[in-house]
């Protein structure tokens, strides 16, 4: 059915087909999950009569089932396969949709390989328009997946945190999500003290200590699809500017949450918390989007930003995650993941938003 949807599209827009290598979108089409065996070539073939077939390494016989596939071997050339197969689904030249994320010596080989009259264009563009809505299947998967989140924050407030390294509690947290569901969606952050005004910071030796700001940034994956969530804490009594920080920051994001409605560019809920930033004297600490999308991919449409035209409509799902970093202080964030239903904001994320004191 996403095949049949996907090759509508493709028609629509004029182009002749789409090559596609593993990652996202290709499980959406396909709902198989593979991934880049190294250097070998692994691609979907869809042309726009409907027709498509994969080209996959022979590690994958006893895994791919009954899908149209053609297997190659070490020792073999894929491209000279490729070709066959092209040549079957009558693809010859034309507008070709392409994988964004393929490899470049994959797409330099495809067109060096007698395919020079392809015009190469990006495939995401065509793909958000399917992606960006989610079905109730994936958003029951969403759903599983922030339950674990939410399960995963609890329990670390059990946990004896004082006098543990950053990336210690790191760990701790990705064996326990990996335990509750399929994985992680990336691996977690954890920033303490003066690191916390990093927002991308890498779990480092230094030790959570006493009077501490700590960010915790994660998420898990249910059959593919991700949550996303932040939450900040506190060991021991904070810097009372800190607590004053946490309390904007608290309040932009439920100011974001309260303005997302069917309708609205995805840039006025931006607007909304970085208005209440600025507001209270922080506008220049707010150093990133208010939030992403998210799904099959932990950072995709839409972009929760000053530019998002994208116009939410029920169904879409993105993070909103406002975020105050002090360099040398710390820094606060708080993080949801959000879905458009019925019209308004539907937070997944639920795990307490008040500010925790360890």
């Amino acid at each position: 059915m996403r095949i049949e949807k996907f090759v509508s599209l493709i028609r629509e827009r004029g182009f002749e087909g789409a090559l596609i290598s593993p990652g996202a979108n290709f499980y959406y089409l396909t709902g198989l999950n593979l991934h880049e065996v190294g250097e070998r070539l692994t691609l979907l073939v869809v042309n726009a009569d409907g027709n498509y077939h994969l080209l996959a390494p022979s590690l994958y016989e006893n895994t791919i089932g009954d899908f149209p596939v053609t297997f190659w071997r070490d020792g073999e050339n894929p491209y000279h396969k490729l070709a066959l197969i092209l040549g079957e689904l009558e693809l010859s030249g034309g507008k070709l949709l392409v994988e964004d994320t393929m490899r470049a010596d994959w797409l330099l080989n495809i067109l060096r390989t007698g395919n020079r009259a392809f015009e190469p264009y990006p495939l995401s563009p065509v793909m958000r328009e399917l992606r960006m809505r989610k079905d109730s299947n994936e958003i029951e998967a969403m759903e599983q997946a922030a339950k674990v989140a939410d399960r995963v924050f609890e329990e670390v407030l059990s946990w004896d945190i004082p006098g543990m390294r950053e990336k210690e509690l790191a760990l701790k947290i990705e064996l326990r999500i990996r335990e509750l569901s399929d994985g992680i969606s990336f691996e977690p952050i954890v920033a303490s003290g003066e690191n916390a005004a990093n927002p991308h910071h890498a779990p480092g030796d230094r030790r959570i200590r006493k009077g501490d700001i700590v960010i915790l940034d994660y998420g898990a994956k249910v059959r593919g699809y991700c949550s996303d969530i932040t939450r900040t804490i506190a060991v021991g009594q904070p810097d009372a500017k800190l607590v004053e920080v946490y309390d904007v920051v608290k309040e932009a994001q439920e100011n974001a949450y309260r303005a997302v409605r069917e309708g609205v560019k995805a840039r006025e809920v931006d607007r909304a918390a970085r208005e209440t930033i600025a507001k209270a004297g922080y506008g220049e600490y707010f150093t990133h989007r208010t939030g992403h999308g998210l799904g099959l991919e932990i950072h995709e449409e839409p972009y929760i930003s000053p530019e998002g035209e994208v116009t939410l409509e029920d169904g879409m799902t993105f993070t909103i995650e406002p975020g105050i970093y002090i360099p040398g202080l710390g820094g606060v964030r708080i993080e949801d993941d959000v879905l458009v239903d019925g019209g308004r904001g539907k937070r997944l994320t639920r795990a307490r938003g008040e500010l925790v004191v360890l």
